[in-house]
């Protein structure tokens, strides 16, 4: 592990993530993934915002009448849910289409934050290992797909999804998110999906802090549209910090 590299707090990573993506000789591996989440997050949220209201009128005429004056409270909760649940969505869209960039971009910064190179493949071996990418992105949507699913028909309880749903959802959110911009590092050195699980378990308090500033930032307009090279930044220093030691010799 490189000394200069310390162990630090998932939020401490996240801004890391940020000074790494300013630095001469990164910034150019981040403009293709920052190019697909403003497209793709910035579209879905000029749509989102078109309707949201509506949304949130709809889910509040659920709530028994006995207890219509929880509305007031709801309101900003059930708006937190629906931002996070069409950030999120649309975040792991632009990251399946950027998987192969987010990959060369965590390859870059593990370079820089270790004087070491990962591999010696060309621009042709990088082409042929996008289906092998696509498809570690798309066992991350298939691993996802059956809890968001069923966090999605907790909201539509009346009352109880309301209020235990938000919070719920959230802290699954972050944990989705240190698995999906972890992930980047940890498929660089071939390491197995579950393997990457487990590790990250292994240090939660860590994977959480940094997947719920990673929430956090990805309901904030504007801050969203540049949040995902940062978070792959930021992700690829908690490799090389908390993991890489125990995977490379």
């Amino acid at each position: 592990m490189n000394t200069h590299i310390q162990p630090r707090s998932g939020f401490s990573y996240f801004f890391y993530g940020l000074q790494i993506a300013l630095t001469p000789g990164i910034r150019r591996f981040v403009l293709m993934p920052l190019l697909a989440n403003i497209l793709l997050v910035g579209g879905a949220l000029f749509y989102l915002f078109s309707h949201m209201d509506q949304w949130i009128q709809q889910l509040l005429g659920q709530i028994p009448d006995f207890l219509s004056w929880l509305s007031y409270v709801l309101w900003p909760l059930i708006a937190i849910t629906i931002l996070a649940t069409f950030s999120y969505f649309f975040s792991t869209l632009a990251n399946f289409i950027a998987a192969p960039f987010n990959g060369l971009l965590a390859e870059k910064v593990e370079m820089h934050l270790t004087g070491k190179k990962i591999n010696d493949d060309g621009l042709l071996d990088i082409v042929k290992d996008v289906p092998r990418i696509l498809g570690r992105e798309w066992r991350k949507i298939r691993y996802v797909l059956p809890k968001a699913i069923g966090l999605f028909l907790l909201l539509l309880i009346p009352g109880l999804g309301q209020t235990l749903g938000p919070v719920l959802w959230f802290i699954f959110t972050a944990w989705m998110l240190a698995i999906q911009y972890c992930d980047y590092p940890f498929d660089n050195h071939k390491i197995s999906f579950q393997d990457m699980r487990h590790n990250l378990k292994q240090k939660q308090t860590t994977a959480y802090g940094f997947g719920a500033l990673v929430a956090v930032f990805t309901t904030i307009p504007i801050l969203n549209l540049v949040v995902m090279p940062i978070a792959v930044c930021g992700a690829t220093a908690l490799w090389v910090a908390e993991f890489k030691h125990k995977h490379t010799s």
